[in-house]
């Protein structure tokens, strides 16, 4: 059994004059957003064998937040191939998970992370986990799945199961769209 966990960064900064959209750091309702989906982690007692993340910026800064309301270093290995990657690329990154690592978290951006999940998991009538991911899977987002296999190199379309997916506005409701 694998589970592989996929954060998206926490929302950025549109309004900071930096020349590359790499270069985009996290504003303070993006802050907030990943110090209360950390602690999310934490209260939920997730853990993780191997962490991957695009090195964006704005992914740094999530972690550093994330990390602030786990209570503990991520330690994540930074991958380029991430940053702004589709899903059959991040599937590829997923297949090359390290054979011992039983639970992974991958940080990354959407669209690719929103349509890995819409890839891995089936589309079943009354799915309301995957119904949400479908509608908006948005900054700062958490979702945790499952597959019944023996090495990441078999995670598959259609091969999971999405055990929770949380949006910071579950967590808390001034961190909602009314801003997004």
């Amino acid at each position: 059994m694998k589970t592989l966990t996929l954060l998206r960064h926490a929302k950025s900064s549109w309004d900071d004059p930096v020349s590359r959209d790499f270069d985009r750091p996290l504003n303070a309702r993006g802050r907030k957003a990943a110090v209360t989906v950390g602690r999310h982690m934490r209260s939920e007692r997730l853990s993780f064998d191997h962490v991957v993340a695009s090195p964006a910026v704005r992914i740094v800064e999530t972690v550093e937040e994330i990390e602030a309301g786990y209570g503990s270093a991520l330690a994540p290995a930074w991958d380029r191939r991430v940053y702004l990657a589709s899903a059959s690329s991040l599937l590829d990154v997923v297949h090359e998970l390290p054979a011992g690592a039983d639970s992974a978290l991958l940080i990354g951006h959407n669209p690719g992370l929103e349509d890995l999940i819409l890839l891995l998991i089936p589309d079943r009538s009354g799915d309301v986990l995957r119904d949400s991911v479908e509608e908006k899977f948005p900054t700062a987002a958490l979702a945790v799945m499952t597959f019944d296999v023996e090495s990441w190199d078999e995670v598959s379309a259609d091969g999971g199961i999405l055990v929770s997916f949380t949006r910071p506005r579950d967590l808390d409701p001034a961190l909602g769209p009314t801003s997004e």
